[in-house]
């Protein structure tokens, strides 16, 4: 049996793989290197490769993204965002059950309660000016003269019209005075006539019974008589008529005469306001005049102040305008240690700036020593004091507007909680909802905490 000899063949894979790391030998060489010797100068070298890749950086990002997403799920499924603050920059305050009441807290400046103001009432020239601004003065006391030329011409024609008419009123009077003594002379004549004519026509009418006249004589007298006495008839009946004329004539004239008389006095009072006097007593605050001046009708020479009787006038917010009405109370802060009682007299319905103005008279003791300009503090009272839930007015006002608050835990973490709250005053706000009585809250201000809705306080 003849034995065969089997050639060992070499092993592909190795084969392979040497080739595989010839050929990456021989691409990693650098031109032009030596040639392959002993030395190993012409050796293969393994180059390094970079760690991070852009596939390993790309699921790095992810992992941090994911963590990150589920920390902010764990944080939220634990009640929100949370941020860390120093509770020793925080102002806690405690819900209070307490009297409240609504009030204004406002400033008012002291006037005089009568002020008398000194306007022209006709216009003219300054010629004199008798007493000094900031003097006290007496009612009556002249202050200053004017001038007016025409004023004075007005005058003079205003006396020359009321004296005609005077002397036209006279001479109407002395022509019915006359007429009245014509007439009764005239009567006197008629009367004597009728008498004698009457005692004849009686002697007469004997005689013509028995015929001792003739009808002539007889018809004669009787004429003579019916004339006088129809002569007398009519001359009565002109005078009634002329008198009543005359008289009503007479009373026109008198009227106008009247009229004239009230027309001179008042353009008399007229020129003799051109001396201007202090209506009242009191301190002359001012008085804006030169002497030459020229002033038309109704410029403000100045004014004077009672300086025994003052009050207040205050801006109030245009937001308690619809609760503000003469008649309601005040209280001022102290002044000098005591609190004094106001009663607001007047409102003033113009809104100027977000403001309008009430004026308000101390009620029984005013201040010592308070002057004009003086500004006071007071509390203008919007309701009666009741008791209610509390809490005192802060920086979060601003921020939440009462709509919510963080409300202190005894875990020392402080948590948003709507709330709704009513009236306020400078000192606390009345809470209607969402609190209870004894519970602690961050009364500070807001702005700083961001949209977090858990304080965590270290």
């Amino acid at each position: 049996m003849e034995t065969s000899e089997q050639t060992p063949q070499p092993d592909t894979a190795a084969a392979v793989g040497d080739n595989t790391d010839t050929a990456r030998s021989i691409l990693a060489r650098p031109i032009g290197a030596g040639n392959y010797g002993s030395t190993g100068e012409g050796s293969d070298r393994r180059i390094e490769r970079s760690r991070w890749t852009p596939r390993r950086i790309a699921t790095a990002v992810a992992v941090i993204a994911l963590i990150a997403l589920i920390a902010w799920a764990y944080s939220t499924t634990l009640g929100g965002s949370r941020l860390r603050v120093q509770a020793d920059r925080l102002t806690v305050s405690t819900v209070e059950y307490g009297p409240f009441q609504e009030y204004a807290q406002v400033t008012g400046n002291v006037l005089p309660r009568t002020t008398v103001y000194l306007d022209a009432v006709e216009g003219g020239r300054v010629e004199e000016i008798f007493v000094e601004e900031g003097t006290t003065v007496d009612a009556g006391m002249p202050l200053l003269r004017l001038s007016n030329n025409d004023l004075q011409l007005r005058l003079i024609n205003a006396d020359a019209q009321r004296i005609e008419q005077i002397n036209r009123v006279q001479d109407t009077q002395f022509r019915m005075e006359q007429n009245a003594l014509n007439l009764r002379q005239q009567l006197t004549e008629m009367n004597y006539q009728i008498d004698r004519l009457d005692r004849i026509q009686g002697r007469n009418e004997d005689l013509f019974s028995k015929q001792l006249i003739s009808e002539a004589d007889y018809d004669q007298t009787a004429t003579e008589l019916a004339y006088w006495r129809r002569n007398k008839e009519l001359t009565l009946t002109g005078y009634r008529q002329d008198s009543l004329r005359m008289a009503d004539q007479l009373l026109r004239m008198q009227a106008s005469v009247t009229r004239m008389d009230a027309n001179f006095r008042v353009i008399q009072g007229i020129l003799d306001n051109l001396t201007v006097t202090a209506p009242i007593a009191g301190h002359l605050t001012s008085l804006n005049v030169e002497i030459g001046e020229l002033h038309s009708p109704g410029y403000r020479f100045g004014q004077i102040d009672k300086v025994d009787e003052f009050k207040l006038r205050a801006g109030v917010d245009e937001f308690y305008i619809a609760r503000v009405f003469p008649g309601q109370t005040a209280t001022t802060l102290p002044v000098a240690g005591v609190d004094y009682q106001l009663v607001v007299r007047r409102v003033y319905p113009e809104v100027e700036d977000g403001r309008f103005e009430v004026d308000l008279d101390f009620v029984g003791e005013v201040p010592e020593g308070i002057r004009r300009g003086q500004t006071i503090r007071f509390r203008l009272e919007m309701s009666d004091p009741a008791d209610a839930l509390l809490i005192p007015r802060g920086g979060f006002l601003q921020t939440t507007g009462g709509s919510w608050v963080y409300v202190v835990g005894d875990d020392g973490l402080a948590r948003r909680r709507d709330i709704q709250v009513g009236r306020q005053n400078p000192q606390f706000v009345e809470v209607i909802g969402g609190l209870e009585r004894g519970e602690s809250i961050v009364s500070s201000s807001y702005e700083s905490f961001g949209d977090a809705d858990i304080l965590v306080l270290k």
